[in-house]
């Protein structure tokens, strides 16, 4: 794992740009600010104007969604090349600032304490069958403080843990659940702060051999990333298999586990959050499991799969770039014809909930209202179909 420019150019291809600019044309960030040019960031860095780039805005400003990547034809891995020059950037005390006065982040390096004992099994609805041992896992990550830390947008994150449980219950399983379970530290990880990433890692590891897991499941991309990568490339080779929760489903619906008695009458579209699909390439689990829901009709927006939108949002660092972006996407997705935007990501919706929540100033962008739509979660409809 790089935290060094240098070191980062070298290993994400950064030396083979040919400045073609296709990053910066397929940026979302750069359609809204014109300030912000990955071609430039680059170019900076291969000129040798180090310090340049590590204290320009740009470090913090991208939004390491990966359409540039998946454009460039040099495969130069730019979001990568980006998070190392922000470890080096945050070494020399570069600052940054994330959403909700950087509670979320305090939050997850108090979790880097050894000592530190939670009660973090309190969202657990009480019919819940769950134990602290198992060969499947759920990993539900932050969820639990999201609905108190922002509780104005209503983001009612726990119900996303909560279906899944039932879901897993209602195909006869028992899962796991940690005690102690720590934040995944992916956060951290795209802010600079590898150090605490890497304790929060190792304790996370240690907490997971305690229950004997084969399997490992998340309700968050940002997790199933973190694990089935970033732990991987700094603790080696993992003693489990990594889900996310929408591959698990779709399994359950291969094996006849998955007994639908609701009928979800309601025309849906699917939003790839960007990590769990450019980052992870799952496209399709999602969709075959939506697909499956009796009454359900799925569309499709414009720009999906691989070329979809990002929500706007990088690790909590929201501006009103992000706010411009999550209109946008908001009515592609009305545009659609749906009446309903369904993700597989709790920060995707979060986004979503707070920019229909916010009141914005007409002459910045349109006006929300124009994008309004309902938002869930995929676990959610799934438990609803299930009669959960």
């Amino acid at each position: 794992m790089e935290t060094r420019m240098e070191d980062a150019m070298e290993k994400t291809n950064v030396r083979y740009c040919l400045k073609c600019g296709k990053c910066t044309g397929s940026c979302p960030l750069a359609r809204v600010n014109p300030e912000y040019s990955p071609r430039q960031m680059v170019e900076r860095a291969t000129l040798g104007f180090k310090d340049r780039v590590l204290r320009s805005k740009g470090v913090w400003w991208c939004l390491t969604c990966r359409l540039c990547s998946e454009r460039c034809p040099q495969d130069v891995r730019y979001p990568d090349f980006i998070r190392a020059c922000r470890a080096e950037a945050a070494s020399l005390g570069v600052e940054h600032r994330c959403a909700h006065g950087d509670m979320l982040a305090e939050l997850q390096r108090a979790m880097t304490v050894p000592r530190l004992k939670q009660n973090r099994l309190g969202w657990i609805p009480k019919k819940a069958s769950v134990s602290t041992k198992g060969d499947l896992l759920y990993f539900v990550g932050c969820l639990p403080y999201f609905d108190a830390i922002m509780e104005k947008v209503k983001p009612d994150s726990i119900a996303i843990g909560q279906s899944v449980i039932q879901v897993l219950n209602s195909s006869g399983i028992t899962p796991a659940v940690m005690p102690n379970e720590r934040c995944c530290g992916h956060d951290l990880l795209w802010t600079g702060d590898t150090e605490s990433f890497e304790k929060l890692a190792r304790l996370n590891m240690e907490e997971i051999r305690k229950t004997g897991a084969k399997t490992v499941v998340f309700s968050c991309p940002e997790g199933y990333r973190t694990f089935k990568l970033d732990y991987a490339d700094i603790l080696g080779e993992l003693p489990f298999e990594v889900l996310h929760t929408s591959e698990l489903f779709s399994k359950l619906i291969d094996e006849g586990k998955l007994k639908f008695s609701q009928k979800i009458n309601r025309k849906v579209v699917y939003h790839d959050p960007c990590r769990l699909g450019r980052h992870m390439r799952v496209f399709d689990s999602p969709r075959k499991v939506l697909s499956s829901i009796p009454g359900i009709q799925l569309v499709e927006m414009g720009r999906s799969r691989a070329e979809a939108m990002c929500c706007g949002v990088d690790a909590w660092m929201c501006n009103s770039n992000s706010k411009q972006m999550q209109v946008e996407r908001l009515q592609e997705a009305k545009m659609s014809g749906a009446d309903m935007l369904v993700t597989t990501c709790p920060k995707c919706q979060i986004h979503f909930r707070c920019v229909m929540n916010e009141k914005l100033p007409k002459a910045v962008f349109p006006v929300p209202d124009e994008a309004k739509i309902e938002v869930a979660d995929l676990s959610e409809l799934v438990a609803k179909a299930l009669g959960s």
